[in-house]
């Protein structure tokens, strides 16, 4: 095998994509899975010869990011580290944010120990960070120099963990580059998350809930444009990546109203199954991502569109039920908000 990579979280949602894309463009690849099987996660979104225990290209490790003991071994025979591990939900580390602090924070620096041991063998650690690590849009598009101002529990524990990773390289330079993806859509996401909760509200006939007036906007960007990035990043020259943060993103934004407006117009479902309950606590008024460096450094640029990721979207929710159907209690979670009221978001 030419490369043996490490994927944190790679049961979860762009870990499994991740590990889909990786596996079918690059068959002399070897691929080590670290999955702690949270309620996120699940060995159905892996390749099936990914749980096979003989098997020459993967090795799945049911384990936990802050294992140091288990992360050192596993890092020990890894050329490259694509670190997804985390929670990763704004709703949840409201209701319930240790797990957040624990897995996100203390989770990576786990990580960049491990990394920074072997450092001898581990030639790329990529870190996957989050747009919701800027906060609100303070211009019309938002760079990597965009202020940090992380407006929730989950956005302030990835900011740590993004500046955790960044300290590592420019105290002993190990080799890491910081990802800063924006909303990723996509197969296998989990139903707490906005696209697959709308959809599968159609599919069932059941209400799509938009909080607020619906007016919150987010750049989406396909999850497969969000490998390919990556993808590029782990085959670029030291020089034109190492200490670098990347934003990966559309380019442009759209309200939460109008992607339920969207879906329900692709689905045939009438408009009027859309309803309006109370804002999110530290809702984001609007992310609209630059991802120029992108271009310029990788040659990247978005592939999907909105539409047609859309629609491949909802194509495999249309044709996999039976394996989102185990999530449906998991869409709502119940918040108390500032004036002490429990709403479920």
């Amino acid at each position: 095998m030419k490369k043996t990579i490490l994927i944190t979280g790679g049961a979860g949602f762009i870990g499994s994509n991740m590990l889909h894309y990786l596996s079918s463009h690059y068959p002399d690849y070897r691929f080590i899975v670290l999955d702690a099987l949270t309620y996120a996660g699940s060995t159905d979104n892996l390749p099936k010869e990914a749980l096979e225990s003989e098997h020459p290209r993967f090795k799945f490790w049911y384990g936990n990011v802050c294992n140091a003991e288990l992360v050192d071994s596993l890092v020990a025979e890894s050329d490259t580290i694509i670190h997804f591990a985390a929670e990763t939900h704004v709703t949840r580390s409201i209701y319930d944010n240790l797990q957040f602090f624990q897995t996100d924070v203390m989770g990576t620096h786990t990580i960049a120990n491990a990394v920074l041991k072997s450092s001898k063998k581990v030639k790329r650690l990529i870190h996957i960070s989050t747009s919701e690590v800027y906060g609100t849009a303070m211009s019309e598009k938002m760079d990597e120099k965009h202020p940090l101002n992380p407006m929730s529990p989950y956005a302030s524990a990835k900011c740590g963990a993004d500046r955790l990773v960044y300290s590592y390289w420019a105290t002993y330079k190990i080799p890491a580059v910081i990802i800063r993806p924006f909303n990723n859509f996509g197969p296998r996401q989990h139903l707490e998350k906005v696209v697959p909760r709308f959809i599968t509200g159609a599919i069932l006939g059941e209400p799509m809930v938009v909080h607020g007036d619906g007016e919150a906007a987010r750049d989406f960007v396909f999850v497969d444009d969000v490998c390919r990035a990556i993808d590029l990043v782990l085959h670029a020259p030291d020089d034109k990546v190492c200490g670098e943060v990347f934003n990966i993103a559309s380019g442009n934004h759209r309200s939460v109203k109008s992607i339920a407006q969207d879906i329900s117009r692709l689905m045939n479902y009438d408009e009027s199954n859309i309803t309006f309950t109370y804002d999110r606590p530290g809702q984001v008024v609007r992310h609209t991502g630059d991802y120029e460096k992108a271009k310029r450094v990788l040659g990247w640029e978005p592939q999907n569109t909105w539409e047609t990721g859309l629609e491949k979207t909802i194509k495999w929710y249309t044709e996999n039920r039976p394996q989102w159907e185990k999530q449906l209690w998991m869409r709502h979670i119940p918040i108390t908000t500032s004036n002490g009221k429990v709403d479920y978001h």
